[in-house]
């Protein structure tokens, strides 16, 4: 059934209270409610989206050339296969139509309220509930699963007078399709991911483009191809032939770790394949030298693209091999000191994922917020809950993003997890649980001191994965089946239930 039918009916209101309410329906989000949804508390889950649909970041990012770098047979709800996908690699539309079309198939449609915004929510102690405000009304909720995401609000930078800039301005996460960018004079702020994709689409549209590069990143070839007739057919009338190369997929992405964060003296042999492909693609020696990393490949996120480079060899292409200083009325000046006339500026600057939004928007036990709590460098106990917000639980918290495989199965076993805590507090009549402050501790410790010698914290990188304390609050440090085994069952032991208070104790 198409996500698009009619007949796939949503929530008309919020109703007053839930169980369960999951805030946000990307991957996370339909990851935790298909969890509940197939454990049959169908009916005691509520799913709120601020936005019209569905998909998450593969709804907002529509820029041209938007597309996944992981492939799609592990980069997909294993609840929910596909034999349909086009290629190797998915693009941005066909993630969004899988997702919706998981959405409407599993059920999750039909309990969920669109054009839901948080504006916030506060543990009640005497109630022992999360009181949830939002744009849509009221609504109180036993367990609260924050799935908004950790890359979900575009990274602006504040650049000295880009408000005085005449042109155009906006973000690739938030692009404009309305903006016509034919014969234009195009700044690109960035080089990372997304940059990689969209400015070889739009070069041949534009007079010129000039791109402002703090940072050379390591560039390695996307083995992207079409999945033709007979493989799809194959996957269709024998699933297990897909379950077979998913789990070969899985395997080969699990090899990387091995040298990411194992081996990691062997990471100048998988610099060889990027440096071949940068002397190939550009011939000439001082765009080269620009474009030469200066740290350890895979500090940072390594960019697949067969175009990238080839694109910044161009004639109608300048490379400023500098970070964006100030805007003026007409252009743009580099740390250079050149100004430069720019008609139309594109930010390809990331997110936040140290600071997300919504750790602002939430309150726990004494008042304060998710994000005072943390204070710029988050944590919590297996990147799910937290000490002091009893009964929430985090989707893509922190120290839970890889490096070398599918966040999806992260987010999957999480919702195991989520499942068995809620299950746990079922079968048990306890209305709310808190993990232990200090079992938090120990782990962040633990998971820290696995991070120091792998190449995301010593390969000698500035990254977003160092918070402003300058500890790595991102990134899983090993196997992700390591952590699947880990959150297999759920922890009781480190946990404390947490009963009704009376009012003239809560006061």
């Amino acid at each position: 059934m198409s996500a698009r039918n009619p007949s796939a009916q949503t929530l008309a209101e919020l109703p007053a209270h839930t169980r369960v309410l999951v805030v946000g329906a990307g991957f996370g989000g339909l990851a935790a409610a298909g969890a509940l949804v197939r454990d049959g508390r169908s009916l005691d889950v509520v799913i709120i989206e601020r936005a019209g649909e569905v998909g998450g970041t593969w709804r907002d990012n529509t820029y041209p050339g938007c597309a996944c770098d992981v492939p799609t047979s592990l980069y997909s709800l294993s609840f929910a296969p596909s034999p349909e996908w086009s290629h190797t690699f998915a693009a941005q539309s066909e993630l969004f139509e899988y997702l919706k079309d998981v959405a409407t198939r599993s059920g999750i449609r039909a309990r969920t309220l669109f054009d839901c915004e948080l504006l916030g929510a506060r543990w009640d102690e005497r109630s022992t509930l999360w009181r949830v405000t939002t744009n849509r009304g009221e609504i109180t909720a036993q367990s609260l699963v924050a799935a908004s995401g950790a890359l979900s609000t575009p990274n602006l930078p504040d650049i000295d007078g880009l408000d005085t800039f005449g042109g155009t301005v906006f973000h690739s996460a938030a692009w404009n399709h309305d903006h016509d960018l034919t014969g234009e004079r195009i700044a690109v702020v960035g080089t990372g991911a997304s940059a990689i994709q969209f400015v070889p689409q739009i070069v041949d549209k534009a007079q010129r483009v000039t791109v402002f590069q703090r940072t050379a990143s390591w560039v390695i070839p996307r083995r992207n191809r079409t999945l033709g007739k007979f493989e799809k057919s194959l996957y269709r009338r024998i699933p297990l032939t897909q379950k077979v190369v998913r789990g070969l997929v899985y395997g080969m992405r699990e090899a990387y770790v091995v040298v990411f964060a194992y081996l990691t003296w062997l990471l100048p042999a998988i610099a060889l394949v990027s440096k071949a492909q940068l002397h190939t693609q550009v011939r000439d020696p001082r765009l080269r030298r620009k474009l030469k990393p200066a740290f350890t490949i895979g500090c940072k996120r390594m960019l697949l693209s067969n175009e990238w480079l080839p694109t910044l060899a161009r004639d109608d292409v300048d490379l400023v091999a500098s970070g964006l200083q100030r805007v003026t009325r007409t252009g743009v000046v580099g740390s250079d000191g050149v100004e430069r006339d720019v008609d139309t500026i594109i930010f390809g600057t990331g997110f936040t994922p140290t600071e997300p939004p919504i750790a602002k928007l939430l309150r726990g036990r004494d008042g304060r917020s998710l994000a005072e709590r943390w204070d710029g460098s988050p944590s919590a106990h297996r990147g799910i809950t937290v000490s002091g917000f009893p009964n929430l639980f985090l989707m893509y918290g922190p120290n839970t993003n890889l490096g070398h495989s599918s966040i999806v199965y992260m987010l999957e076993s999480q919702a195991s997890y989520v499942r068995k805590a809620l299950g746990y507090m079922e079968s048990r009549g306890v209305p709310a649980l808190e993990v232990d402050a200090a079992v938090q501790e120990r782990y962040a410790d633990r998971v820290g001191g696995a991070l120091a010698t792998t190449v995301w914290n010593s390969g000698g990188c500035s990254s977003w994965y160092m918070d402003k304390r300058g500890r790595n609050s991102v990134m899983w440090p090993t196997f992700t089946w390591r952590y699947r085994a880990q959150v297999r069952s759920f922890d009781a032991e480190n946990y404390r239930a947490i009963e009704p208070r009376p009012a003239e104790e809560v006061a």
